[in-house]
């Protein structure tokens, strides 16, 4: 009891980290301007994807959970709301200042440099979108829907909470990955069926209340309403020719949200009970990763097996468990680990069948797919 009251967030400091993301882009224009290199524009990718990463190796894994006692105070301070509060207009921000600096034309390596920064830093905004929309105050569910709007990914709002939490980790789950599928196959299955699903969730829910889908209820349309508006003032203030910039860099901000989908459940399955039906999600069903700076940037995503089995925690709260199955490496890592399959099936498929008890049949499995026993940890 002395050790759980004498608990405190060692975390506290770490969390405004997160806000390093959306501005990053404005570091890139001042080394830009301060250069005169299109190369600046290259900042943001290069620190998400290749500094984070070293980082996570450096200061290495945090398995530290907050004891029960101290969860109500965790959840009182306003202090951690905030800081998800706030990025939200920083990203906004950020959006604005790059379609200024597009619509000057920038030559093709600082616009392709242009394109995955604020894709890159739209897709992590999504993971704020994802913390915001489990929530039940008004204000944290409209901010969720903001947040997804220059990706055009409205619908995650809907398909994520009522579609994945339900059937994650089976087959008939869009968002996850099954075993021996590449990020590469998986990226249309995910992006269409996550589409579809959402798209039928609302439009039954209205059709349950005897009521039109088509209206400003509607949360898939209201959603994506918010990206239609927001694409035609940015083309009003900038010109026309930043809508090819707003839609490439939406395609690598979803696409990176679904990256994070692929390594998420990769090749788990829930069994069926005796009744037939789907066992209940527990934190055997998502894998984890313990790395702290990913952690802190992410707002503790990484420990999804505990979002999952309680999807209203707050990020602060989240805990990782023993059972849970371990990635090798932090999500940014991971993501561009999936980009290449061989190397990808080597790391992760002999931990599929490891947790398995080398059972390929108990796992969310490509039809027909043998994974290769004799590889060994990457």
């Amino acid at each position: 009891m002395t050790a759980a009251l004498a608990w405190r967030d060692t975390k506290r400091p770490l969390w405004p980290l997160a806000l390093v993301v959306p501005t990053l882009p404005f570091a890139a224009l001042a080394i830009t301007l301060a250069t005169g290199s299109a190369w600046g524009w290259w900042l943001t990718p290069v620190f998400i994807l290749g500094v984070i990463p070293l980082i996570d190796v450096l200061v290495g894994d945090d398995r530290d959970n907050p004891p029960d006692t101290a969860v109500p105070a965790l959840l009182a301070s306003r202090y951690y709301r905030w800081i998800t509060y706030v990025f939200v207009p920083v990203q906004y921000a950020a959006l604005v200042m790059a379609c200024a600096v597009w619509s000057h034309g920038i030559g093709a390596l600082g616009a392709a440099g242009l394109v995955l920064t604020a894709g890159l830093v739209n897709g992590i905004a999504i993971n704020t979108a994802h913390e915001l929309g489990h929530k039940r105050e008004s204000v944290e569910r409209w901010l969720s829907k903001i947040a997804l709007a220059p990706t055009g990914y409205g619908h995650f709002f809907v398909e994520h909470n009522r579609g994945h939490h339900v059937r994650v980790a089976t087959p008939e789950d869009p968002a996850s990955a099954r075993l021996g599928e590449s990020y590469w196959r998986f990226w249309p299955r995910t992006v269409a069926g996550g589409l579809r699903s959402a798209w039928n969730l609302e439009t039954n829910r209205h059709r349950l209340r005897q009521r039109s889908p088509w209206s400003r209820h509607n949360d898939v349309l209201n959603a994506w309403a918010m990206t239609v508006a927001l694409f035609t003032v940015l083309c009003v203030a900038f010109g026309p020719g930043v809508l090819a910039f707003l839609i490439l860099q939406g395609i690598v901000g979803f696409s990176v949200l679904e990256a994070v989908n692929y390594l998420e459940h990769y090749g788990l399955l829930r069994q069926r009970n005796a009744a037939g039906r789907y066992e209940k999600v527990d934190p055997r069903h998502s894998w984890n990763s313990d790395r702290l700076t990913t952690n802190v940037f992410l707002f503790q995503l990484q420990r999804h097996s505990d979002h999952h089995a309680n999807p209203l925690r707050r990020y602060q709260t989240l805990r990782t468990f023993d059972v849970s199955p371990q990635l090798p490496a932090g999500y940014a890592t991971m993501l561009l680990l999936a980009l290449i399959p061989p190397l990808w099936r080597r790391v992760m498929d002999h931990r599929v069948l490891r947790h398995y008890g080398g059972e390929a049949g108990r796992a969310n499995a490509v039809a027909g797919y043998r994974p290769a026993r004799e590889h060994h940890p990457a």
